[in-house]
C-alpha cells in the first residue's frame, strides 16, 4: 500500500469535483476547490476523521467496501478505480460479466460504413450490434433471441442453414479455434459470471470438437485476414477481415470489406440493395 500516493490521488480527485456534480448546494464562503473532506466522507459512508487520515497518509489499508464507496463518491472512471485499488494494495475484483452495452460512438461508426459489413461482439462472441450489410451477408440478427446471436454457439451447435456451416465461411475450423481461445480468456476474466460458465458447459456437452479444442488450452492464434462466404443469393463473397479491439468494454468491432471493383465488391453492393429480404425466382 502506497499511503502517500493514495492520499495525493484522493485529494486530486476530490478537488476536481464540484458540489453540483454530486447534487450538493454550492453554499456560501466555499474556499476549498472541489468537495470538502466531510462531503466526500458522507457520500462514501465513512467517517470524516478516517477519510482525512487517508488523505494524510496516516490510515490503515482501506477495505474493498471503503474503496467502493470512494469510487462512487469521487465519480471515478474504471481506470481510476483500478488505480485506486492498486495504490491501496487491493487489486480490483474481476468484473461481474462481459459488458454488453455498446458506446454510441461505436454504434454510429458501424452504421456509417455502408460499403462494409460491420458488427460488434462481446468477450463471449455475442453479436451486440450490426449494420444492415452484416445482417444481409450473415443473418438477420434482429430476428433472433439474444442467446442465438452468439457466434460460438452458432459455430459449434448450429443450426446449418441450407446446408451451410457457419454462414458458409471458408475458415469455419479456424473460427472454431478462435472461439475456443476467446471463451477461455473470458472464463478467466469473468470467473463468477454464470452466463459465461453456462455457455462453456453447453458447448462442452454438445460439441465434441469444442471439447477437444477446450482441452488443448490454446490462448494464442493467428488473426484471419481474409475469408469467403458462400451466400445463397449472390454466391461466393471474399472479404478482408479487420478487428478493432475496444479494450475498455472487452469488445471487438469486426469489419468485412471486399477489394474495390472485384466480383465480391459487386456482390456486397447487391446485398446492400437486397438486404435481408429473400429473392425468389418466378416458377
Amino acid at each position: 500500500m502506497d499511503r502517500a500516493e493514495l492520499g495525493a490521488f484522493l485529494r486530486s480527485r476530490r478537488e476536481r469535483i464540484g458540489p453540483a456534480d454530486v447534487g450538493l448546494p454550492l453554499g456560501p464562503r466555499r474556499r476549498t476547490p472541489g468537495l470538502r473532506r466531510e462531503e466526500v466522507a458522507a457520500l462514501a459512508f465513512i467517517s470524516t476523521e478516517y477519510y482525512a487520515r487517508l488523505e494524510q497518509a496516516r490510515a490503515p489499508r482501506p477495505s474493498r467496501e471503503v474503496l467502493a464507496g470512494l469510487t462512487r463518491a469521487l465519480r471515478l472512471t474504471d481506470a481510476e478505480r483500478d488505480h485506486l485499488h492498486q495504490l491501496a494494495g487491493a487489486p480490483p475484483s474481476p468484473a461481474p460479466g462481459p459488458p454488453r452495452e455498446v458506446r454510441q460512438s461505436i454504434l454510429d461508426l458501424v452504421h456509417r460504413l455502408p460499403g462494409a459489413a460491420a458488427f460488434v461482439t462481446s468477450a463471449t462472441l455475442e453479436v451486440l450490434a450490426w449494420n444492415d450489410l452484416a445482417a444481409a451477408l450473415m443473418e438477420d440478427f434482429s430476428a433472433l433471441p439474444c442467446r442465438d446471436r452468439n457466434l460460438a454457439r452458432r459455430a459449434f451447435l448450429g443450426p446449418r442453414t441450407e446446408g451451410r456451416r457457419l454462414y458458409g465461411v471458408s475458415d469455419a475450423a479456424a473460427f472454431e479455434r478462435h472461439a475456443a481461445r476467446r471463451l477461455r480468456t473470458a472464463a478467466v476474466r469473468y470467473p463468477d459470471d454464470p452466463e459465461v460458465s453456462a455457455l462453456i458447459r453447453e458447448l462442452l456437452d454438445g460439441s465434441e470438437e469444442f471439447a477437444r479444442l477446450w482441452a488443448a488450452r490454446e490462448v494464442d492464434g493467428e488473426p484471419t485476414v481474409r475469408k469467403t462466404f458462400r451466400h445463397p443469393l449472390v454466391g461466393p463473397v471474399t472479404v478482408n477481415c479487420d478487428a478493432l479491439e475496444l479494450t475498455d468494454r472487452d469488445q471487438q468491432v469486426v469489419i468485412y470489406t471486399a477489394v474495390p471493383g472485384s466480383s465480391s465488391d459487386q456482390a456486397l453492393r447487391l446485398l446492400s440493395v437486397i438486404g435481408t429480404q429473400r429473392m425468389t425466382t418466378p416458377g
